[in-house]
């Protein structure tokens, strides 16, 4: 019968020492990738969950903020900072734009603000439109 091993025990010995040694290093590899996932899983847990609200902020001293941002929004510039749900909508309430692209103000429930500001910006962007100051009742 032929099982494809050395007849002589001098080589079976060291197919044996080699393939012991194989082992060895196959432990040791499969217990380098049990502990990096252990560790991404651990990664993973620990990670912080993603700020709901953020606020975009300008530049200069004190950096006001600029606009209000979903926290998912990718538009958001690279200065911002997370903030919470009563912060945003009175940032918001404040005046302080929302972001087209995300409209966290719908999701605020605070829609007729973005529209106010969305109009009054389209009014102000046309060319050659004056706007005059409404008398003042005495």
């Amino acid at each position: 019968m032929f099982d494809g091993l050395p007849p002589d025990l001098e080589r079976l010995r060291t197919l044996r020492v080699w393939h012991a040694m194989w082992l060895r290093r196959i432990d040791r590899k499969i217990n380098q990738v049990v502990q990096r996932q252990a560790e991404q899983d651990r990664g993973r847990r620990a990670k912080p969950r993603p700020a709901e609200w953020i606020v975009e902020l300008g530049i200069g001293a004190g950096r006001p903020p600029t606009q209000v941002h979903r926290g998912s929004c990718y538009m958001a510039g690279k200065r911002h900072r997370p903030i919470s749900r009563d912060e945003a909508r009175s940032l918001l309430a404040a005046g302080t734009s929302a972001r087209t692209h995300c409209r966290p103000d719908k999701d605020l429930g605070i829609i007729g603000l973005a529209a106010r500001d969305t109009a009054v910006r389209a009014r102000a962007a046309r060319p050659g439109t004056v706007y005059e100051r409404a008398p003042a009742n005495v």
